[in-house]
């Protein structure tokens, strides 16, 4: 079996850049108002779109 040059891994990275691995997990506690309790809201987003998640109500 052939040894893989580190440059063709390098080069099979970004082959994979469109690959899952852009997509995160996000947690968000919600109180409810009426009992009090905490509901909690996960999520997969992208993760430029974390920081707009956060900052909506």
């Amino acid at each position: 079996m052939a040894k893989v040059s580190k440059n063709a891994r390098v080069a099979q990275r970004s082959a994979n850049a469109g690959s899952g691995r852009d997509f995160v997990k996000v947690v968000k506690s919600v109180k409810d108002p009426k009992t009090g309790k905490y509901t909690y809201k996960e999520l997969m987003i992208h993760k430029d779109k974390v920081k707009e998640f956060f900052e909506k109500k």
